[in-house]
């Protein structure tokens, strides 16, 4: 058995029965149960409304779930937790913070410290590049695009050390190129160092690119009702994947999924 099946087969976050309404009555998650295992990268999908970004929360500690479990890396959700990094679909910069300084504020808040070291700078300035942004590092929010302000937050949240990370739809704003652009890096940068993934997305062809598993949620109130292994080589070029038949099959199963729980 290989380094990472072993690593997956501990489970990071554990999510049981939960459920959830919002003021009492529309009951947004219903019983969702699901698991992921470390260094694991999972996505989940579903209808608009089906409580995708609830689930994140939940497990980011930033809502309380109504009945159900939940455990992250052994413990009760928290929010502030070191072990978990979220990514939300804005960039969330700080605009009279230049760009370097924005990546580098994640750990400033762990660590409680302004003055990071000389190798979480240089740490920093390696993502930047990584993400394409060599040279902006002294430019300020207001001076780049969307999709770079977006590459600035990948960044952020990979510098920061914490072994699980939440996405919520970080690219489903960005133009098809950029989006493609910011994919390929994230793939990049997980391939470096494994950590545990659980990314939102509407879109599929996005979803199969990623994960090592795609969730299916059904409509509000939402559940998970079935679930695919992507069993495609690591790692993965994504222009490169979509002329590969098994790439084709993985989309028209999770389509038809999908497409029962959108005419219901």
């Amino acid at each position: 058995m290989r380094e990472d099946e072993l690593a997956s087969d501990r489970k990071q976050v554990v999510v049981e029965q939960v459920s959830h309404s919002f003021a009492g009555q529309m009951l947004a998650v219903d019983e969702m149960s699901f698991t992921v295992g470390a260094g694991e990268f999972v996505v989940i999908v579903g209808p608009s409304g089906c409580g995708k970004t609830t689930i994140l929360n939940i497990i980011a500690g930033l809502m309380r779930q109504q009945t159900g479990e939940v455990i992250v890396d052994g413990q009760a959700p928290r929010a502030g937790r070191h072990d978990v990094a979220y990514m939300f679909a804005q960039d969330a910069l700080l605009p009279w913070r230049k760009v370097i300084d924005n990546v580098l504020f994640g750990v400033e808040i762990q660590t409680g410290s302004r003055r990071p070291s000389r190798e979480v700078r240089e740490n920093a300035e390696s993502l930047l590049s990584m993400v394409g942004l060599s040279g902006f590092g002294d430019a300020y929010p207001r001076q780049l695009s969307h999709g770079m302000r977006q590459r600035v937050a990948l960044a952020r949240t990979f510098l920061m050390p914490s072994p699980i990370l939440l996405m919520d739809e970080p690219f489903g704003a960005l133009d098809a190129h950029t989006k493609l652009m910011l994919e390929q890096g994230l793939l990049r940068l997980w391939d470096r160092d494994k950590r545990t993934v659980l990314f939102i997305t509407h879109d599929l062809a996005e979803a199969i690119c990623l994960a090592d598993r795609v969730l299916i949620c059904t409509a509000r109130p939402g559940k998970i009702k079935s679930e695919i292994e992507i069993d495609l080589p690591r790692p993965r070029d994504i222009n490169q994947l979509q002329h590969d038949p098994k790439y084709h099959e993985l989309y028209q199963k999770i389509w038809e999924d999908m497409s029962l729980e959108m005419q219901m």
